[in-house]
């Protein structure tokens, strides 16, 4: 397995696909691939981290595909990381858990999409943190992705507080100039009440 020839086998398979941010799908998995790189881990896992959303996101793409390109190992790993529709997120996890390139694979995966996530809304932030803490920390405990993975999620608490707070300014802005607007009409009429009440005298 030539890793140069994989990666241009994810990029076809993600050609055109884009992450919800607008960036394209590919840069992810490249991502996924450079982190486990960074790790140490082989080139083996490497490709499972190149791959490890081309079944996922392309209904064409097969398990049997998958294997043929690279090895049973590479294969099972990718078949277990890719959810299937309506999955159960507790056995999805339990399943991971039990094959090792699988776990290194998905969590290089999310500490990936934690880093990403502070581009996202601040809905997806909360829902993410929530999802993360859940699930992912207890995954990573005792892996080389055990500290970057919890330092990623005070990262994106501190990037939501920030956003919070900015909504919060806003609001008051928002409510100071709708009250001052409020004065301004109340003074103008009670100006021309005033008037009113001179003519009348």
């Amino acid at each position: 397995m030539d890793l140069k020839e994989i990666k241009k086998i994810a990029t076809k398979k993600h050609k055109g696909q884009k992450r919800k941010q607008g960036t394209p799908a590919i840069l992810h998995p490249l991502g996924v691939a450079e982190i486990l790189k960074e790790k140490g881990f082989s080139q083996e896992y490497q490709i499972a981290g190149l791959l490890h959303d081309t079944i996922e996101d392309n209904e064409e793409t097969t398990y049997e595909e998958i294997l043929k390109i690279t090895n049973l190992e590479i294969a099972t790993a990718v078949n277990l990381v890719t959810k299937e529709e309506n999955y159960d997120e507790q056995d999805y996890h339990d399943r991971i858990m039990k094959n090792d390139m699988a776990r290194m694979v998905k969590l290089a995966d999310r500490l990936y999409n934690l880093r990403d996530a502070v581009n996202a809304n601040i809905e997806f932030q909360k829902k993410y943190i929530k999802e993360t803490m859940k699930w992912y920390v207890n995954m990573a405990k005792g892996t080389c992705f055990e500290k970057e993975i919890n330092e990623a999620i005070e990262n994106l608490k501190k990037t939501v507080k920030r956003k919070e707070y900015k909504q919060k300014i806003e609001r008051y802005k928002s409510t100071f100039k709708q009250k001052k607007h409020l004065d301004v009409q109340t003074d103008a009429e009670q100006k021309n009440n005033k008037e009113v009440e001179e003519i009348e005298y």
